[in-house]
């Protein structure tokens, strides 16, 4: 076997220095030696190239049969398994004997202390993941070319951002990803547009194989698995949720899982809270800066918050979760940043500063009381769930996806 090394696209590392600064509050929660090695940093790029080569393959297959044939029995096989399906197609039989083998490191009740950690954060958690995730993730401008060639530019902020919360909010119940339930089939859903995205957006001629690498690749699945996890954990230290590590350590093990049957490689995948906080960092390096289409992702963002349904005081509560919104995204996004996302001038870290010493400490003081923690972790929920409905308004929450973004961009198309 030849060990020469792949191709790798123009993307990889194009500003290091824009890419140091955009990384730097990731940086800080390293310890020990943060920068890459040489191995590492070409692993990095070469991932820029490859797919998911699982789905892929299956996708052959339906398109070949007819995706009008072929999704009933993918979506049977996804609720009741695929030995539900009497003499199943053998592209199918392949892709579900490998979905259905769960990897031996998989915990089944560190999975479900996962979820219930992540009702712990309520509102707190679905704004971390919006802020210093979706917004944060705007300036990574080649993740942002997949939404510029499929349309989704055009879709809105808003629905997007329903959408993909649902998706989360799936997952991160307890029971959520148990083979057939409500997240397992959403994440392999995703898993299934991401493939008929990469092949219609390879094959646009507008798409630059040579500088963006392919579209929806492993590196940057990689990037959104961990923002979805390392980004959301950071985020609660700073907005002043109390997590232990044997807390952290089972939601790092929930979103492991998750991108596993997502289709990230295991190579990528990482078990322990430093190794995946410096895999953030290195992915962080390898982004191209902010261009146009930033700052139109950004500006739409800033003004989503005006557009959701509130059962009252629309236009106060609006305005009030905008800055709110703001005032979060400064603590994380530098100036460079924030002009190149079109953030407006003056922003203040107000909220942050108000809200996180008393919430640190009212939860700390929850936690010792008898059934504490089980308080926060229902209260957590219902806010998530009132966020959610907020978001959707009278529609019925429904799924679509997902489109990886470096730092937890929840991009739907």
């Amino acid at each position: 076997m030849s060990n020469k090394p792949m191709f790798v696209p123009g993307r990889h590392g194009a500003d290091l220095q824009r890419a140091r600064q955009v990384a730097a509050p990731v940086r800080r929660f390293i310890q020990g030696p943060a920068e890459p090695s040489p191995a590492q940093w070409q692993a990095i790029g070469e991932s820029l190239m490859q797919g998911d080569a699982a789905m892929d393959a299956l996708l052959d297959w339906m398109s070949e049969t007819g995706l009008a044939k072929a999704m009933p029995l993918y979506n049977r096989a996804l609720e009741q398994g695929i030995a539900a399906i009497d003499e199943a197609p053998q592209p199918l039989q392949r892709f579900f004997a490998q979905v259905e083998a769960t990897p031996d490191w998989l915990d089944a009740e560190l999975l479900d202390e996962g979820a219930r950690v992540c009702c712990l954060s309520g509102l707190t958690g679905m704004r971390v993941l919006r802020d210093l995730g979706l917004l944060a993730g705007y300036q990574a401008s080649a993740i942002n070319r997949t939404l510029v060639l499929t349309g989704a530019l055009e879709k809105g902020a808003q629905r997007r951002i329903a959408e993909t919360s649902k998706w989360w909010i799936d997952c991160t119940r307890p029971g959520g990803m148990a083979r057939g339930a409500a997240g397992y089939r959403g994440t392999l859903h995703v898993r299934l547009v991401h493939a008929l995205v990469r092949r219609r957006v390879s094959s646009m001629p507008e798409w630059d194989a040579s500088y963006f690498g392919l579209p929806v690749n492993q590196g940057d699945m990689h990037a959104t698995y961990l923002a979805f996890s390392v980004i959301f954990l950071i985020g609660q230290r700073l907005l002043g949720v109390p997590l232990s590590k044997d807390e952290r350590r089972a939601v790092l093990h929930l979103w492991r899982y998750i991108a596993w049957l997502m289709g990230v490689d295991e190579r990528w995948l990482h078990a322990e809270e430093n190794a995946a906080i410096c895999a953030l960092y290195h992915n962080l390096l390898s982004q191209a800066p902010a261009d146009a289409s930033s700052q139109q992702l950004g500006r739409a963002l800033i003004d989503e918050p005006l557009q959701r349904h509130y059962p009252n005081l629309q236009w106060l509560r609006g305005r009030l979760n905008r800055a709110i919104h703001l005032s979060i995204a400064r603590t994380f996004i530098d100036a460079q940043g924030r002009r190149a996302l079109g953030l407006p001038g003056g922003i203040l870290p107000w909220y942050p500063l108000l809200t996180a010493p008393p919430r640190y400490l009212l939860q700390r003081l929850v936690l010792c009381l008898p059934g504490g923690r089980q308080w926060l972790s229902e209260r957590g929920d219902r806010q998530q769930q009132a966020y959610l409905l907020t978001l959707f308004g009278e529609d019925h929450p429904r799924l679509l996806v997902a489109m990886p973004v470096a730092s937890a961009d929840p991009q739907g198309h």
